[in-house]
């Protein structure tokens, strides 16, 4: 096997690999007992599946043909990868001008220099878990990207577009959770990144209109763990958080209620 085969192969496994949580407390948890297990395995779930897919970026980055700024060179590597990731993802080869290529379309005409995480990456930092609209795809995306280093400058970088519609969905999948589970992730500006319901993704929940569920946000926001209560949807709800060290994201685990009765 050539030692660009053995590039290709690896990267397709890093990138395919199914999202599957750990069991312990999957199928169905006892609130508020098991919450803080079950929450812990649909993290770890998730940060797994990312972090494959950004030593897949790294792996990429380091390869002879991405180095080589050449996207006729790199662009069958990267079309691997494209067609390992599940999550209908756009793989792209930037520029450090901001112009880049994607797998399906080359040369895009568009440019990344206006994303905010775009100056991270030109400072030699990977950026995981950015959420963005997609200028390729057009979809909610998740942003994992690595910078491409050649004798210690930035020349470029290789970036995956996760559909962050299709992430939530490997995770409902995997888990299974019960109807009155509630089960999402935030990211550093309270931005909704994941969620079981496909319309709230990348929607602010200060913005649904529940003053209760607005201020437990800013709770998890400036915490690194807890619990909280709100109103949402009719009824009462108990959720417990914890922030992600790879992602910065808090994932949260919450149980419906019904509402309290008033004397």
């Amino acid at each position: 096997m050539t030692r660009k085969t053995h590039v290709a192969a690896l990267l397709f496994w890093l990138v395919s690999a199914p999202l599957v949580a750990p069991t312990a407390a999957a199928a169905e948890p006892t609130f508020p007992t098991d919450a803080r297990v079950t929450l812990d395995a649909c993290r770890t779930a998730v940060e797994a599946r990312i972090e494959g897919v950004l030593t897949a970026t790294r792996a990429l980055a380091a390869t002879e043909q991405v180095r080589s700024g050449d996207w006729a060179r790199m662009r069958g590597p990267l079309e691997v990868m494209a067609g390992g990731v599940k999550e209908n993802a756009a793989v792209w080869y930037a520029r450090p001008d901001g112009s880049y290529f994607s797998v399906e379309k080359g040369l895009t005409g568009e440019s990344l220099r206006d994303r905010a995480y775009f100056p991270d990456l030109l400072a030699g930092r990977d950026v995981v878990g950015s959420l963005v609209v997609s200028k390729s795809t057009g979809q909610r995306s998740v942003i994992v990207a690595s910078p491409v280093l050649v004798d210690d400058k930035v020349t470029g970088v290789v970036g995956v577009s996760l559909d962050a519609a299709r992430l939530a969905d490997s995770l409902e999948q995997a888990i299974r959770f019960p109807a009155d589970v509630v089960f999402y992730a935030l990211d550093r500006q309270g931005r909704t990144a994941l969620h079981r319901a496909g319309e709230l993704i990348f929607v602010f929940p200060s913005d649904v209109g529940s003053p209760t569920l607005s201020d437990s946000v800013k709770t998890m926001l400036s915490k690194p763990e807890g619990v909280v209560e709100y109103q949402y949807g009719g009824s009462d709800k108990t959720a417990v958080f914890e922030r992600s060290g790879l992602t910065g994201w808090v994932f949260v685990l919450g149980k419906s209620h019904p509402p309290a009765v008033r004397p």
